[in-house]
């Protein structure tokens, strides 16, 4: 039997013998007072420049402390409380071998990189001390730096691509929400047939409810009338109960069914209120979009407005430009007046009610002295000025940066526009949502007298088929079908006058008169049947800009009356021959024509005299430059009814017989 296991005596705990690093281990650099260099005066000035320059960067002259460091040093102190005093180190040798930092500026200074440092305060000095004793010295401090964004004609620049990205978030969403709320109207009548199903569903199985609540027991169990005592009457029971079992079968059908119409039309509702929720959150995105517009419109001052309103105008000429010109110059003058006084137009809802203005506004009254809303006085120097809202004075100003600008028949910007596109633009980028078309407008506008006429109202003309802004001095500016591009016009035959910044009327605005001048939508003309002056505008043959040009095809423009013209040709071309119509020249710039006439001396016009430099002639193909051809003939009977015509000279038996060459009219020479 092994002897038992003494367990061996423990060993008395002695304290553990703290290990001597090696000295060279431990070696540092010496930093006794012998190898500190004193500073000059040089040197010390620099030190406190140096300084001085930390200080004003936000730095500390304190190194900052170690990470950890406080932790050790806590630890450190926790674990020598706990060792007896035999084994603490001296104090005198802890202070020896942890010397007390030096100030920041000896460290910086010691005599290790103490060349070095000289040269960085020197460099301090020069770059920090000598400008700001140049500042202090300078009769006249320097003016401080100009704000991002305060100058009125950059402010201006990046307000009309902000408030031009706005308006084609807004014209997406007006699409987007037209689609919401087709799938709406099908939601809401797939719910209703739905639920006509399901109503008649459970009118079956009601009927088949009564019918069973009114039969007798052995109506609803033939079987009962089972006698063993009449076996003649057995057959005709057995097939009542066959009867009665089918028709039992069918009331389990009908309630099936019923129950299933049920839960279609429950689905139906279900996608009505997500269509509806759909349309819902459309309409509040296009609101929220508005409402953020119109915040950032009234923060605008008059001077950039003023600035806002001469950005991507396109020259127009002779006369017209003359009169966009003074018009464009009467109103930067109002917004100068306002600049100068320092008055800032209110948003349009603190000037809704005249009895309740800003302070320092006043209302403006009519001449029979009602007061007008939507407008309020204030005083520039001396005299009393006419404030319009913030909105009015944007959507003005967006307008007046339109002029030039061809119209296109259903445009609405940026490139063309027509006469409702334009309002609904100009409008659209000052925070209010407009329809499309000018009888819409007027039908939801609220109306004003004619006595209370004001800048950026709505004036209707032609049984409301046309529609410009007013401007003041009995002008108005607007996409004109008979001018063929946005400019200023004379006020004639106005019906109707609404104010966009007002509530809308509860109910639509009765139609106005019917139009007697016989023109189309914007004021267009009839197509010509005559004569027609190929000065167009007062631009040269061939100089006409192509700013001021409709396109027709790829590469191809004309005057816009030809382009809409053209259009409609073409239009119909296409659905008689199922492809669309071939074009090869229209407007032909007179550098254009130099070329050509180079090129094809007999053929083309002397540079200067073609009719391809007016913009109203066009060379086709496709058939139609084949004299005789089915596509030649369907021009000569229909190109008419859209302003087409073929000259004589270029007919059969002209003096120079081109089949393929039409004009807007007859050109007057």
């Amino acid at each position: 039997m092994p002897a038992p296991r003494t367990p061996a005596p423990r060993a008395t705990r002695t304290a553990r013998p703290t290990a001597t690093r090696p000295t060279a281990a431990r070696s540092t650099p010496a930093r006794s007072s012998a190898t500190r260099t004193p500073l000059t005066a040089q040197e010390a000035a620099a030190l406190r420049a140096l300084l001085a320059a930390r200080a004003a960067a936000g730095q500390t002259t304190t190194p900052p402390a170690r990470t950890g460091g406080t932790a050790r040093t806590t630890t450190a102190r926790k674990s020598t409380a706990g060792r007896s005093s035999s084994t603490r180190r001296p104090a005198a040798r802890s202070a020896k071998r942890r010397p007390a930092r030096p100030p920041a500026w000896r460290r910086l200074l010691a005599a290790s990189d103490v060349r070095h440092w000289k040269r960085r305060a020197l460099v301090v000095a020069v770059g920090v001390v000598l400008p700001v004793l140049a500042g202090a010295l300078s009769p006249t401090p320097p003016a401080p730096a100009t704000a991002a964004g305060t100058d009125p004609a950059g402010l201006a620049v990046t307000t009309h691509q902000s408030l031009a990205d706005s308006a084609a978030r807004y014209r997406w969403l007006q699409q987007d929400l037209v689609g919401r709320r087709d799938a709406l109207a099908r939601a809401e009548a797939a719910e209703a047939q739905a639920r006509a199903a399901a109503e008649a569903a459970q009118a079956v199985v009601g009927d088949g409810a009564a019918d069973l609540y009114r039969m007798t027991p052995e109506e609803r169990t033939p079987l009962l009338a089972l006698d063993v005592h009449a076996p003649g009457t057995a057959a005709d029971v057995l097939w009542l109960q066959g009867v009665a079992e089918r028709t039992d079968a069918q009331r389990d059908v009908d309630v099936v069914r019923a129950a299933r119409a049920q839960q279609a039309a429950t689905a139906a509702a279900t996608a009505t209120l997500a269509a509806q929720v759909a349309v819902d959150a459309g309409v509040a995105e296009s609101e929220a979009l508005l409402a953020d517009v119109r915040a950032r419109v009234a923060e605008l001052t008059p001077a950039t407005t003023a600035q806002l309103a001469v950005l991507g105008a396109v020259p127009a000429a002779a006369e017209q430009q003359e009169r966009n010109a003074s018009a464009l110059r009467r109103w930067q003058d109002y917004l100068g007046t306002l600049a100068a006084a320092g008055v800032q137009p209110p948003p349009a809802a603190a000037l809704a009610d005249p009895g309740d203005l800003p302070a320092g506004f006043s209302p403006a009254l009519d001449p029979v002295g009602a007061p007008i809303p939507g407008i309020a006085v204030a005083v520039a120097g001396n005299r009393p000025v006419t404030v319009l809202p913030a909105e009015t004075v944007a959507a003005v100003s967006v307008a007046f940066a339109q002029l030039g600008r061809p119209y296109a028949v259903g445009g609405t910007g940026p490139d063309a526009y027509d006469c409702s596109g334009l309002t609904a633009a100009a409008w659209m980028q000052a925070g209010f949502g407009l329809p499309t078309s000018a009888g819409d407008q007027w039908r939801t506008g609220a109306p004003v007298p004619a006595s209370q006429l004001q800048i950026g109202d709505l004036v209707f003309t032609d049984g409301g088929a046309d529609v410009a802004l007013y401007l003041g001095e009995g002008q108005v500016l607007g996409a004109s079908g008979a001018g063929w591009a946005v400019g200023v016009r004379v006020m004639t035959g106005a019906t109707g006058t609404v104010r966009v910044t007002l509530p809308a009327p509860a109910e639509p605005n009765p139609p106005l008169p019917a139009s007697v001048s016989g023109n189309s939508a914007c004021g267009t003309p009839p197509v010509p049947v005559g004569p027609v002056r190929p000065e167009w505008g007062g631009f040269g043959n061939g100089r006409i800009p192509t700013s001021a040009l409709c396109p027709i095809a790829p590469s191809h423009a004309l005057r816009c009356d030809a382009a809409a013209g053209y259009t409609a040709l073409a239009d119909a071309f296409a659905r008689t021959f199922g492809r669309p119509m071939c074009i090869t020249d229209s407007y032909r710039s007179f550098a254009a024509q130099v070329s050509a006439f180079r090129a094809k001396p007999r053929l083309a016009a002397v540079p200067g005299t073609s009719n391809h430099g007016w913009a109203l002639a066009v060379d086709l193909c496709g058939g139609v430059n084949h004299g005789g051809s089915a596509e030649w003939r369907w021009m000569t009977a229909n190109a008419g009814r859209f302003g087409f015509v073929q000259p004589d000279w270029a007919g059969p038996g002209g003096e120079k017989p081109e089949p393929w060459h039409w004009e807007f009219g007859h050109l007057l020479d």
